[in-house]
């Protein structure tokens, strides 16, 4: 199921990121009086009454200012919105109705996309304080002290009024969607291009040619896919110089979200960098199946276990990687990946049997007893798998503090020999038996 996203949008220094930061609980965004401090699209997980939702903290938008960054916050503003389930537009109190927030309430208006329209900076919650905001035309003004944390559980509310029912979200075409994700330059569109049998995406040697997640149905064994090529993601700092691919991060970020297998593209001819761990990391904390693509084969000649090893310690984190070495330029091995795609998906979809799952905690307990700590040990009472893709376990313990990361680690390990994971990550949630 997929996350709701909720862009904040509106004019420098209205609170954007200091709302931003209320919400996710933690300082993300910079928080400055200079007008325009926030430029890139920064983006966090949150949750309100029990509905998991992305949010996203958008550069201030004025058409009058001089600052030679305006044109690109504009652009990543408007990719925020495009995407956003809700769209908050912030306005301040003290500055009343200014000609930026009815340029932008204009474009808003003609959105479909629901919008909540927030007053920010007040210092007492009165009608006639949030009345002039009436004339933006996008519904009754709600009040904010986001200083004073004052009506910041209105706000919320009213948004998840606007997100889709669980039920509606569970509707969702069961086409599965392939992701091919990777920085720049790898050969992500050149591997969709060998897929399909023809050009359907742009291919250049320039790095972020590929600006927009585009989503390509195709066939395989008679049964039909969808290929979601995306933009390269670049790392942070080149965000800040680069406009428009800089700001297709986050299509890529809701292209892993959404897709239900991602496939990873390095470059053989290139070291790991640091970016490609990243976005490695991205997958597997959204825990999504994948594959590990090792393009232009053509282009290395050493030994392919160097850049296993390589692999082997980069992608510790996620050990239960899938690699497959292809060369999108001439063909080679592409055989072998929608093969292996659909493999980390079978394996994250998996269903163990209750019988199974019990048989193979057993094992795991008698070769190694879970932890004591202070004098109390630590009581698995029994497992169940409560959801797939990927899949969940759910221990019932007799203390949940007990149980610590390391022995969790060597359960999903002892796991993973009895049950083929390869491609997907599998979660462990630890829960009180009174909690059942």
């Amino acid at each position: 199921m997929n996350k709701p996203i909720v862009a904040v949008v509106g004019r420098p220094n209205v609170g954007k990121s200091t709302f931003f930061n209320k919400i996710c609980g933690k300082r993300i965004s910079i928080v400055d009086d200079a007008p325009g401090v926030t430029r890139d699209r920064i983006y966090a997980d949150a949750e309100w009454a029990g509905r998991d939702f992305t949010l996203i903290d958008t550069g201030g938008l004025d058409p009058k200012s001089s600052d030679v960054f305006q044109k690109e916050i504009a652009q990543q503003a408007e990719i925020a919105m495009e995407i956003a389930t809700v769209i908050v537009m912030l306005v301040d109190a003290k500055s009343g109705v200014t000609l930026a927030d009815e340029m932008l309430a204009k474009k808003l208006r003609v959105s479909k996309t629901p919008v909540v329209l927030v007053v920010n900076k007040l210092d007492r919650f009165e009608k006639a304080d949030t009345y002039d905001f009436y004339s933006l035309g996008l519904g009754e003004p709600l009040p904010l002290s986001c200083e004073q944390s004052k009506g910041v559980g209105d706000v919320l509310d009213e948004i998840v009024k606007y997100f889709p029912t669980k039920d509606a979200q569970g509707d969702e075409d069961e086409t599965i969607k392939i992701a091919i994700v990777g920085r720049p330059n790898v050969g992500k569109s050149s591997i969709i291009n060998r897929l399909l049998g023809q050009k359907r995406v742009v291919v250049s040697d320039v790095e972020g040619t590929t600006r927009d997640a585009v989503m390509t149905p195709f066939k395989f064994n008679k049964k039909t896919y969808y290929l979601v090529d995306t933009a390269g993601l670049r790392r942070s700092r080149g965000v800040e110089k680069e406009s428009v691919e800089g700001y297709s991060v986050l299509r890529t970020m809701k292209a892993i979200e959404t897709a239900d297998v991602v496939v990873i593209v390095f470059s053989a001819d290139q070291k790991l960098t640091e970016q490609d761990v990243r976005i490695a990391g991205y997958v597997h904390e959204a825990g999504k199946p994948s594959v590990v693509a090792i393009n232009k084969i053509d282009l290395f000649s050493g030994n392919r276990n160097d850049i296993l090893k390589d692999l082997d310690r980069d992608l510790a984190f996620m050990d239960y990687y899938l690699p497959v070495f292809i060369s999108a330029l001439n063909g080679t091995k592409l055989g072998d990946l929608m093969p292996n795609v659909l493999k980390a998906y079978e394996n994250a979809s998996k269903r163990i049997k209750t019988g199974q799952l019990n048989e193979m905690l057993s094992d795991a307990l008698l070769s190694f007893e879970p932890p004591t700590k202070s004098g109390k040990k630590a009581k698995i009472k029994y497992i169940t798998e409560a959801s797939t893709n990927p899949p969940t376990f759910v221990l019932f313990v007799n203390d949940p503090k007990l149980l610590n990361f390391s022995y969790l680690r060597y359960l999903e390990n002892r796991f993973r020999e009895r049950v083929d994971f390869s491609g997907t990550p599998i979660k462990f949630i630890v829960k009180s038996k009174e909690e059942e």
